[in-house]
């Protein structure tokens, strides 16, 4: 092998700085920093709920925020005081979903939606268009445990009707 493939391939094993390396989140995070807001880390529940999204468009070839249901029912498990859901077709890969979304006003809101701390992204493929379908869940303000609260459920902080463009029943936007 020649030193220059052997540095090339060094530096990959080792971890280039290229966003195809990045997760998702890695991603998201390093907007929403460039923006004024924090990380955000991923959710195995949001990460549920983004799979369950997006099997069902790429199963009906459509995109669709309501193919499952409405956003407010599918985000209720993930016990988040707000949340907000960004959607994709088309794109081979998350790093150009994630440009089309920053790009896109309305997504761009939800990338850089405030206090959001969790995230979870998936896509599926359809076999017959070929369509990638990609779902995205954010959430942030979360519950802190309570003290001696084990076997009782606690009550979910609400934020005050200041912090919230819109309010679906226990979902604040």
């Amino acid at each position: 092998m020649k030193p220059s493939a052997v540095l090339l391939f060094l530096i990959l094993l080792l971890g280039g700085s290229s966003a195809a390396q990045s997760s998702p989140a890695e991603m998201i995070s390093d907007f929403r920093l460039k923006h004024g807001e924090g990380r955000v880390s991923i959710d195995a529940t949001l990460n549920r709920i983004a799979l369950q999204q997006a099997r069902a468009m790429a199963a009906k070839d459509t995109l669709d925020h309501d193919v499952l249901g409405s956003f407010s029912s599918r985000i209720s498990s993930a016990g988040a005081g707000r949340a907000a859901e960004n959607i994709a077709y088309g794109y081979d890969s998350f790093e150009k979903t994630l440009a089309q979304w920053i790009n896109s006003t309305e997504h761009r809101k939800n990338l850089l939606l405030h206090n959001a701390s969790r995230v979870g992204v998936a896509s599926v493929r359809n076999d017959a268009s070929h369509r990638t379908y990609w779902a995205m869940e954010i959430a942030g303000d979360y519950e802190s445990p309570r003290a001696g609260s084990a076997g009782r459920t606690a009550a979910k902080r609400k934020p005050s009707a200041r912090s919230c463009r819109a309010r679906l029943p226990g979902i604040c936007f």
